[in-house]
This record gives structure tokens, sequence and C-alpha cells, in this order.
């Protein structure tokens, strides 16, 4: 049953990122190449029409979380505060920037909740790529001081950065310059993804001008990832190890390199549909690779004296597991009917429809 779960939150989290993905990308196209106001409000509506369907799949994803692997759920909400903290500020001025631009027609009035909606999309896309970097880095579970732990095995906390700024620290903070490459990975990756998403839902003037960002932009991805394979090394020598063990999981990076190589031909591309599809694997191959080199870690330690949390010391009980299950399809049932529902009622493009006023 713990493996059943955790390819279920696993899924979850991948739709999530997805989904609410190409909203954060949506901010950051709107923050950086939206300069007519005609762009600014029908670009800010191809996210505001989905945002808040989109981020039903995250609180789906928590819920599941404190269900399934309590243990992890109370580890990592304690140990992550901080950050966590930021994120829910920005979730929230994300949305009331979305809400609130299109109240009132002064034009500094919708500046400001321009800026809100793009900074806050950018630093959200930021602050997950680094929670990634997080999880495939480690914490110091049990806060270990000269061997000693001054709390319980599975509990940790971590400072927004520590002094040494390094991802080898015996103490590192949630900000480092490994973790800090990661979350440009995914800043980059969520903006190429809410530029696919732009030109798929509206006629913007700039549509034709995003294929040559999106162009460009995989170009630093690419490089990107080749230098954080090689940095992951460095921080964590048996990162590969799974992928060696069993070939199979191999499957994940594949689909990664295949939205990667499919999207420097994104100027040839005729459909709309495809690119998006293409930016879908991105993100896509990029979860479900960390979650495999991982597996069946949740969070590794970067100590020797208190274990990984893993989704078997991390579990709830065999029972209780099993009778989630069958709230769990229920759940499930009515979450594909809210969400059939709704992308039905906004298919095509959405330039005309009416939002905000």
């Amino acid at each position: 049953m713990e493996v059943f779960w955790y390819i279920i939150i696993a899924i979850v989290l991948a739709v999530f990122f997805i989904l609410d993905g190409y909203d954060f990308g949506t901010g950051i196209i709107h923050l950086f190449f939206a300069k007519d106001e005609k762009d600014k409000e029908v670009i800010a509506k191809s996210a505001g029409l989905f945002w808040d369907s989109n981020e039903v799949w995250l609180v789906t994803a928590g819920g599941m979380l404190f269900m399934a692997f309590p243990t992890f759920y109370a580890s990592a909400f304690s140990g992550f505060y901080l950050p966590l903290i930021l994120v829910l500020w920005l979730i929230i001025f994300r949305a009331i920037g979305l809400e609130f631009r299109s109240q009132f027609k002064y034009q500094m009035w919708k500046d400001i909740w321009d800026a809100s909606f793009g900074v806050s999309s950018l630093l959200l896309a930021l602050f997950f790529g680094i929670a990634l970097g997080n999880v495939v880095r480690g914490v110091n579970l049990g806060g270990v001081e000269n061997g000693v732990s001054v709390y319980e095995g599975h509990y940790f906390f971590l400072p927004l950065w520590d002094s040494s700024f390094s991802p080898l620290s015996k103490t590192p903070g949630v900000i480092d310059w490994f973790t800090i490459i990661i979350g440009l990975i995914s800043v980059v990756t969520l903006a190429i993804h809410g530029a696919n998403w732009v030109i798929l839902k509206t006629n913007s003037s700039i549509n034709s001008k995003l294929k040559n960002v999106i162009f460009k932009l995989n170009i630093v991805l690419t490089a990107l990832t080749i230098f954080s394979l090689m940095i992951w090394q460095i921080v964590n020598p048996n990162s590969l190890d799974n992928f060696i063990d069993k070939p199979y999981l191999i499957v994940f990076p594949m689909i990664y390199l295949t939205g990667l190589i499919g999207l420097f031909f994104i100027k040839k591309i005729k459909k709309d549909i495809y690119g998006f599809v293409l930016s879908t694997l991105l993100i896509l191959g990029g979860i479900t690779s960390s979650l495999a080199s991982l597996f069946p870690v949740l969070l590794p330690s970067v100590n020797t004296v208190n274990e990984p949390l893993t989704i078997y010391n991390t579990a709830a009980s065999e029972y209780g597991l099993s009778v989630a299950l069958n709230w769990g399809i229920i759940g499930f049932i009515l979450l594909f009917v809210y969400m059939i529902i709704q992308k039905r009622l906004m298919g095509g493009k959405i330039d005309k429809m009416d939002y905000g006023h």
C-alpha cells in the first residue's frame, strides 16, 4: 500500500505542476513580455480563469500526504516552515493580483496588481524549484550537532540560508547555490510552459514572439540541466544509483529529454497544442526523474546519525491506508468530474471570455 499511495501522490503533484505550472509561467510571461494593455488583459485572463481549479490539486496532494505519510507531513511542514509561509503569501498575492486588476480602470491600480501577479508567479516558480532542490539534496534530520540529535530523528528545522551558502554544509539552509540552480531550472521550465499556454489559449499579439522566447529559453534550460547534473554528483554522489540498479527507470529522464529536444523545433510546430505537450513532458519528466532517483526515500538525511525518511518509516498503518483507499476513490471521482466540466466550459481561445468585471 505504501508504494501505491506514493505513486498516486506523485501523480497528483505532477498534475499540479503541469496545470498550475502554466499559471506561474503565464505570470512570468506577463511580467516581462506583455506591454500593451490588450495583451496584459488577455494573458492575465488565461491564468485567471483556471488558477483556482488548478490549485485544487495542491490541496489534494497535501491532504493525501497527511493521510498516507503523516510522519513525513509533520516533519516537512515543520522543517520547511519559513519557506512555506513565504509560498503561502506569494499564492495570496498572485491570486489577488489576478482578481483585483480589473476592478478599476485606473492605470496605476492595474500596474500594482500586474506587478503582484507577475512577481509572485516568478517567486513561486523559484521557491518550488528550491523546494525540489532541498528534497534531492537532503536535510539535517534530527538537527544533529557534534554527533548528537537536538530533535527526534525525523524532525528538522532549516533557516532560509546557512552562513556558508553551501549544500555541503552539515547544517544547510533552504537556499544555497545548489537549490538556487534547481530553482532557476524551475523558473525557465515554467516560463516555457506558460508561453506555450498563452500561445494555445489566446490570440495575443506577442504569440509569434513567444516562440522565439521559448527557443532561447530552451537553450538556457539545456545548459542549466547539464550543469545541474554535474553538480548533483558533487552534492549526492549516489544520485544515479537507482537508474543503474533499475534500468527501466530511465524512461523518466527520456520523457524529459523528449520535451527538451522537441522544443528546439518550436518555430516549425504548426499546431499550438504540440508545443504545450512538449513543455508538459518537461515538467512530467523532471519531477518523475527526481522522485525515481530517490525512491523509496522521501527526504534524505545529510548526517549519518539519523536514517532518511522513506515511504516505509513514515507511512500510516496498513489499516489506515486501506480505509483511505475507499474515500480516495470517491474524492478522485468528484475531482475529475469538476476538472472535466471546468475544462470543457473553458475550451478553445479565451480572448472574448469575461473575467474580473
